[in-house]
């Protein structure tokens, strides 16, 4: 069989034209290599069985993100249907993800799935309350200034157990209530309203990542960059702008 075949075998039928252009915009390196002439138009209807590649725009990258979550509140997820052989050779040297996302650890929240996204596509950073420590700053700019992401997503989500926690200030055990001194800045803005403090906390965490960080503020600038707050609501599965 050869690799039309196997591509052609996972094109969906009512994939849309946008996700065409996608493809076209980020095929690039090895996978291009392998994909031409007829190959590359059995791969039209599919365009994450490619390697996701940095060419695109920060706003094509977020439109990306954003008609992903438009799929998988529909349920009509195409990231299932790759082939994950072809992926995993993609990408087994190196990563070009569109874009990342600082979420929190909530297992409610799995990114990839969310954004209907597969193996390279997105630079997924994790941490109670998505919030911007040192390491976390670093690690983002690496995705954006080595690998090459064009847009930062900072996303919190409904019923937030580290913003529920800094709203009540109790006592926890081990090194929990590390996490209140990043997040007290939103509790003081929106009170205990838990939805308005942990949508407060995304854009307080994102800011900190647009002003704290020389590198992805120099990328922003340069409009290279896009760095956004979004809200996760874990019972529809639907994920608004925050920005």
């Amino acid at each position: 069989m050869t690799l039309q075949d196997v591509l052609s075998k996972h094109t969906s039928a009512h994939d849309e034209p946008s996700r065409r252009k996608f493809l076209q915009t980020t095929l690039g390196g090895t996978a291009a290599g392998l994909l031409t002439g007829a190959g590359i138009m059995g791969m039209a209807t599919n365009p994450h069985s490619t390697l996701a590649q940095s060419t695109l725009s920060p706003d094509a990258a977020l439109q990306e993100l954003m008609d992903g979550n438009k799929r998988f509140t529909a349920e009509r997820l195409t990231s299932c249907e790759h082939d994950l052989a072809i992926l995993k050779q993609h990408t087994v040297e190196k990563q070009e993800p569109f874009a990342a996302v600082l979420s929190c650890a909530d297992s409610r929240v799995p990114v990839e799935l969310v954004f209907d996204q597969s193996i390279g596509h997105i630079f997924v950073n994790r941490l109670a309350g998505n919030i911007a420590t040192s390491e976390i700053i670093a690690s983002l700019e690496y995705g954006a200034g080595v690998l090459g992401t064009k847009v930062i997503l900072v996303m919190g989500h409904s019923a937030c157990g580290a913003v529920k926690a800094t709203i009540q200030a109790k006592e926890v055990p081990g090194q929990i209530s590390a996490l209140y001194a990043h997040i007290q800045p939103a509790v003081d803005q929106a009170g205990s309203d838990l939805e308005a403090a942990t949508k407060a906390n995304a854009r307080i965490q994102a800011g900190l990542l647009r002003q704290a960080s020389p590198v992805l503020a120099g990328l922003v600038k340069e409009k290279k960059l896009r760095v956004l707050a979004a809200y996760y609501d874990v019972g529809s599965g639907a994920v608004s702008l925050l920005e």
